[in-house]
């Protein structure tokens, strides 16, 4: 590992006088070389078959489509030199590199993740040494290779971009202690040794997604848009709708809706056998995570009906006793029943105080006040508004939040930020501050304090 630290400063210093048109021009050839149409299904055909989880249109759209976006999200920042004048303060900011940064990715989403992480550091004019989960190994050097291919097309050092061929538990906590900043996506273990690894690390919370359908909601839409998001990519993403809240008004016409495309309520006989199955001792299976309803439900023992898609878990509680209350990184779906907003809000609070908390939820809702009550009352980075929550909260065209796939979930979630990471976070800044033209004036003590001179 020191050996590619060293390979990838020396790339560091090569680019360190590059123009934003330069950087610029790097990263888009560097989604070109694998998003072109027949690249990305390579690799998404080439991911299903290593890893075993999800499937090939999950994973096409990440490598065609959200590479794609996310580029356009960030090709007209100014990220190098000034980046932002204030001038009301007189305040100057110019954008200077981190340096190496150590990006981790994930089995679950090795084949967007490598690429969103590898731009967002270059965009900072930074170098990247990614290191993936053994279970996709060979498709982040594949994905590697062609970014590196494209930088030296480019007249750039490959070594910008450089992977790990052969990872391992001790190759990565080395990465994560040698280079400048780590960008951690992958399990709470993997993420706690991001922040113990004596490096400033930008890490990610658990994710479990509540999503509430109000009175006022669109049913057919949000029934739809609940589908889509339960079942892209077999709910790889930990954004996926683990726990849905259906009011009193909607919950019988709602749930008829949600059955109508394709998913399948569970008796107590079939619940008990899924959990037996989605659990072994304490944790998620992860032989179940990813995987089709017709495998799921044939690995736990029970009978589906043709054409399901997803699970639905009828719920009334949450907690350690209440395993489908947490996350669960299948085709399943807790279902929850409330009497109106309030309710839904208090166990939102509780199902993700058990977990997620901090990460995203979402609601389906034509009222602005149930929606703001919702966004107010809960502790939660993100709320999603009539959207498919895991194709939305890391950004997509349709909404304004910033393309990822790194979701900080604050102080909730025990991290140090609670936005969607993206290259600011991998920038330094200087700040360059000039006399103001005018001195301010501190005012005299009975105006400064004259809210609460009275009650004191």
């Amino acid at each position: 590992v020191a050996a590619l630290v060293e390979r990838s400063r020396a790339a560091l210093a090569e680019i360190e006088h590059y123009t934003q048109e330069q950087v610029d021009d790097l990263i888009t050839a560097m989604v070109y070389s694998v998003a072109k149409e027949d690249t990305a299904k390579m690799i998404a055909q080439h991911t299903i078959d290593e890893t075993k989880l999800g499937n090939y249109d999950g994973k096409f759209l990440k490598i065609f489509r959200k590479t794609r976006a996310t580029l356009l999200d960030i090709i007209d920042d100014k990220s190098v030199g000034v980046i932002e004048e204030d001038k009301d303060r007189e305040i100057v900011k110019i954008a200077k590199p981190v340096g190496v940064i150590g990006a981790l990715s994930p089995s679950t989403n090795p084949e967007a993740t490598p690429v969103i992480k590898a731009i967002s550091s270059v965009k900072g004019r930074n170098s990247v040494i990614i290191a993936p989960h053994p279970r996709a190994k060979k498709t982040n050097k594949l994905i590697v290779d062609l970014m590196r291919d494209a930088i030296v097309k480019l007249g750039a050092p490959a070594d910008l971009v450089i992977g790990i061929d052969e990872p391992s538990v001790q190759k990565t906590n080395d990465l994560m202690q040698q280079c400048d900043r780590v960008l951690a996506t992958g399990g709470g273990a993997m993420v706690n040794a991001a922040y113990s690894s004596g490096t400033p690390a930008l890490g990610v919370g658990v994710g479990n997604a509540v999503i509430t359908v109000d009175e006022t909601a669109d049913l057919d839409d949000a029934a739809e848009k609940i589908r889509i998001s339960k079942t892209l990519d077999l709910a790889a993403s930990c954004s996926a709708d683990n726990s849905v809240i259906l009011l009193d008004p909607i919950y019988d016409t709602m749930l008829e809706k949600l059955k109508a495309k394709g998913g399948y309520v569970l008796d107590d006989s079939a619940k008990s056998k899924l959990q037996n199955v989605l659990w072994k001792d304490g944790a998620i299976n992860a032989q179940i995570v990813a995987q089709t309803p017709d495998f799921i439900a044939a690995e736990a023992g029970f009978e589906i009906p043709e054409g399901t898609q997803f699970f639905i878990v009828p719920e009334t509680g949450y907690g350690p006793d209440f395993p489908f209350s947490g996350e669960k990184m299948s085709v399943t779906m807790a279902l929850y029943r409330a009497p109106d907003i309030d309710a839904a809000i208090e166990l939102t609070n509780g199902i993700q105080g058990y977990q997620g908390e901090g990460h995203s939820c979402g609601i389906y809702s034509t009222s602005d006040d149930n929606i703001m009550k919702l966004a107010s009352n809960t502790k939660t980075s993100r709320v999603m508004v009539n959207q498919p929550q895991a194709a939305s909260n890391s950004g997509n065209v349709w909404n304004g939040m910033r393309q990822t796939f790194s979701l900080g979930c604050g102080s909730w979630g025990n991290n140090s930020i609670n936005h969607n990471i993206t290259w600011r976070d991998l920038v330094n800044e200087t700040w360059v501050s000039r006399p103001l033209p005018k001195t301010k004036e501190i005012p005299e003590d009975d105006v400064l304090f004259a809210r609460v001179l009275d009650k004191l």
